[in-house]
């Protein structure tokens, strides 16, 4: 792992960026990468595409990883003051009560909140504890003197602002990265990493390699286009599920043989376990059964290409996840062995 990953980790976490609101942090990827004197092109979804020139242009390789994240809308204004959300992405509303979060209005102007249940004090409500969480009992409550919906009104808040979670990224001294939206913003800032490891040490890669930083991942068609005709291989760096009768953990690269879409390309996935094994890097064969990736979204999109899916193990996706630095390691490690390497036999 080069010394910048994990500083590129904290800052892209530390950027809200829930599907729909993502231009800021577009724009910081978009920055870095031109920084590096890299072509960049962002595609009309608002997504970026970036290119690392290699001998062969003729046959050529893309990796996506994506940087948007879950998060909500504003469903209503309540009565009360408070906001009913509509949620964006795959995720459960128990895995958001307590959090920290920011309103962002049209204006531009911001505001914090704390997402509770309305049924929150075990002194006034008996049914505090089992009450469901749900869209109609979840709501925010906004750090400003707000009464009745009218205050809220005045404050610009409205339907439709966007609504982020508060990261709470932590480094411990025993090598844990815990925090909001690993998934995937640690693949992202293990692209950039090495993206800037391969610049700076003039590595000649075999094929021109493409990177999609998508920008709609967690609502399923973030890297369904914009794949250049020359592209052989696809492969999607996201993250490994970790959970019963999964083999992923927080210390390994996981390499995905089947999600919910169906068996990635056998070769491929073969060629990236032989990988591992020739450099010695710790790896995990998985299937996640309720899961999809950019690369999946790109077969069903009608794409003629060879598939792949690789990832840090992330344990609780979709809440308050974490993973250790030696997953991040041993992913960097097959992605930079990988881009060095032939392409599958097809």
């Amino acid at each position: 792992m080069t010394s910048n990953t994990m500083t590129y980790l904290k800052n892209l976490v530390n950027i809200p960026s829930p599907s729909g609101y993502t231009d800021e942090v577009i724009t910081y990827v978009e920055d870095f990468f031109q920084h590096l004197k890299l072509e960049t092109m962002r595609n009309n979804k608002g997504g970026l595409i970036v290119t690392l020139p290699g001998k062969s242009a003729t046959e050529t390789r893309m990796l996506t990883a994506h940087v948007d994240t879950l998060g909500a809308m504003v469903k209503e204004v309540k009565p009360s003051g408070r906001l009913k959300l509509d949620l964006i992405g795959g995720f459960k509303f128990n895995s958001i009560e307590g959090e920290y979060c920011t309103i962002h209005t049209a204006s531009g102007n911001t505001y914090t909140g704390t997402i509770l249940m309305h049924q929150t004090s075990v002194h006034v409500y008996k049914d505090a504890g089992t009450k469901e969480r749900n869209q109609d009992n979840m709501e925010v409550r906004i750090d400003a003197v707000v009464k009745n919906e009218a205050d809220v009104n005045d404050l610009g808040i409205g339907v439709g602002d966007f609504v982020s979670f508060d990261p709470r990224v932590e480094e411990t001294a025993t090598g844990f990265i815990k925090s909001r939206h690993l998934d995937d913003k640690a693949s992202v800032a293990m692209l950039m990493s090495l993206s800037e490891q391969i610049v700076t040490e003039a590595i000649e890669l075999p094929y021109t390699t493409y990177i999609l930083i998508s920008n709609n991942e967690e609502i399923g068609y973030g890297g369904n286009s914009n794949i250049p005709t020359s592209v052989i291989e696809y492969l999607a760096v996201d993250m490994g599920a970790i959970g019963d009768g999964q083999t992923t953990d927080e210390f390994t690269v996981s390499i995905c043989a089947k999600d919910s879409s169906g068996p990635y390309h056998h070769g491929l996935r073969q060629h990236l376990v032989q990988l591992a094994n020739d450099h010695n890097i710790g790896y995990k064969v998985d299937i996640y059964p309720y899961y999809g990736s950019d690369a999946s979204a790109a077969i069903r999109a009608g794409y003629d290409i060879i598939h792949g899916l690789i990832g840090a193990g992330i344990d609780s996706s979709h809440a308050f996840e974490r993973t250790h630095i030696d997953s991040i390691k041993a992913t960097e490690q097959l992605i930079y062995h990988y881009l060095q390497s032939a392409i599958v036999s097809h």
